[in-house]
């Protein structure tokens, strides 16, 4: 099986890196204080008017200096039986389902989505996700993992009951009788798995990388627009006893997919919202070389009341920007062997409708037949 193989960048000294060619690790630019205060009110004018800019291109990471580095990790694994993967159970595949019995153990109060721990009667830890992503993420995951990236274990459950469970900081409306719960994600504890910590999308060692480019497609095909950092992960993993541990990258929050494009007004616009993903537009801009999506796109703008927020989101906008054509037609071609029913399992596996599934379906098959076409 073919590896995306990546080296790390902290453990060999400066002057060896060069001389590594599988390793890139972007050093970023970073504006002066003084250029970001001079900048400020041309970006307002900008956005007021409805334009702005993409991320200057000497922070691309296609043209950013780079050097290699050393040590082993890993974006994506060559999915060799995409035609066979079953989706509706995803990554942890069916034996992994969740079972019945759960107790409480702590609520997790990072990002924005109410989240609690939970463990089952086998003593497998598990998180429960609760609100408007948790469909969305089930669907996300299993494309995702689909074409070769590291996915979650994420299942959908219609209803769930915790005992033990306290009255939460945050979430608690969602909370009923005697502990139940309704359309929540659960993601499963991986035995031999330990987060390592975040990974940057413009400082990463498979930068320029056909996987990466192909990375962000994908985010672009599902309209995942909260490409921050922070929901990004980078998790050891221990092959055995005796096995060196690997390092696999992940986008470890996949809750803001299939709504719009941006961040909108509401979250329950912005994620698992067919309307606004129907009328979401896909592919922008072509050359011969290069293609745009509108994934991300800039915010709402009543987030300008909020500067730090919207302009950093504006920031993201080039994740989606200047993908090499052929990196594009590259992932097209693997999400291209997925069967229309393949498709509507991920789907089901969310408890959508049927009426749902095949809306959401159509138009997945569709973003990816406009890839192959490229």
């Amino acid at each position: 099986m073919r590896h995306s193989l990546a080296l790390l960048p902290d453990v060999v000294p400066k002057e060896a890196r060069a001389e590594k060619g599988d390793g890139i690790v972007i050093v970023p630019k970073t504006k002066s204080a003084a250029r970001k205060s001079a900048g400020f009110a041309v970006l307002v004018a900008m956005v007021s008017l409805g334009h702005i800019p993409a991320r200057p291109s000497t922070m691309r990471p296609d043209t950013a200096p780079a050097t290699a580095a050393v040590g082993l990790a890993y974006l994506w694994k060559n999915p060799t039986d995409i035609a066979s993967r079953n989706l509706y159970y995803g990554p942890g595949g069916k034996e992994h389902t969740p079972h019945t019995t759960y107790t409480f153990i702590k609520e997790d109060l990072n990002n924005t989505n109410p989240k609690f721990d939970v463990r089952d009667e086998n003593g497998v830890k598990w998180k429960v996700k609760l609100g408007v992503e948790a469909r969305p993420e089930v669907v996300a995951s299993r494309l995702v993992w689909a074409v070769g990236y590291y996915a979650d274990e994420d299942y959908f459950v219609p209803e769930l009951r915790v005992a033990n469970i306290p009255r939460l900081k945050r979430g608690q409306k969602l909370v009923g009788p005697n502990g139940t719960l309704h359309n929540v994600r659960l993601k499963r504890s991986v035995k031999g798995q330990e987060k390592m910590g975040d990974w940057k999308w413009n400082d990463n060692p498979f930068t320029r990388r056909r996987e990466f480019n192909g990375l962000r497609v994908v985010m672009a095909l599902i309209n995942n627009w909260d490409l921050k950092d922070e929901n990004n992960a980078v998790y050891e993993e221990k092959r055995g006893d005796s096995g060196a541990p690997e390092l696999h990258y992940a986008v470890s929050d996949l809750g803001a997919s299939f709504g719009t494009t941006g961040r909108s007004l509401t979250h329950s616009m912005s994620k698992g919202n067919l309307k606004a993903f129907q009328r979401s537009k896909f592919i922008g801009k072509k050359t011969s070389e290069y293609v745009d999506f509108y994934v991300p796109s800039r915010p709402a703008l009543v987030y300008l009341a909020t500067p730090k927020e919207f302009f950093s989101r504006v920031d993201m906008r080039w994740i989606g920007r200047h993908i090499p054509r052929s990196d594009a037609q590259w992932i097209g071609g693997l999400l291209a062997q997925l069967s229309p029913d393949q498709i509507r399992d991920a789907f089901r596996a969310a408890g959508y409708t049927p009426d749902q599934v095949d809306a959401y379906a159509l138009l997945v098959e569709k973003r990816i037949a406009e890839l192959k076409q490229l």
